[in-house]
């Protein structure tokens, strides 16, 4: 599945939904995403992955380049992840990193 990424913000809260394989070919395209996102001065970064059904270590790179950019203030939630995407999360330890939830947060 080709990887698509679409992002808004909205009340200081940027939000990504990926879809697809993020992998060394489509981790550029994430990486403008975060890039954009992160000009915008996010209170929260919310990355919708119930579409993601691949990421590979490139993919990995651009969360652990956005957690290190965005500082550890800064809330990262990973939204409904398949349980590949978990397994790899928790794995890595990135799971210490980032909120694992199954619903983006209100608040």
């Amino acid at each position: 599945m080709i990887f698509q990424t679409t992002s808004e913000f909205s009340g200081g809260v940027a939000t990504i939904n990926l879809v697809g394989q993020l992998d060394a070919d489509s981790a550029p395209a994430f990486m403008e995403e975060i890039v954009k996102i992160m000009a915008l001065s996010p209170s929260r970064l919310v990355l919708l992955a119930k579409g993601l059904t691949f990421m590979s270590s490139a993919g990995l790179r651009v969360l652990i380049y956005a957690r290190q950019r965005l500082g550890r203030a800064l809330p990262i939630y990973v939204v409904e992840p398949q349980e590949s995407l978990r397994e790899t999360l928790t794995l890595t330890g990135f799971e210490r990193a980032v909120y694992i939830v199954d619903e983006a947060p209100n608040s």
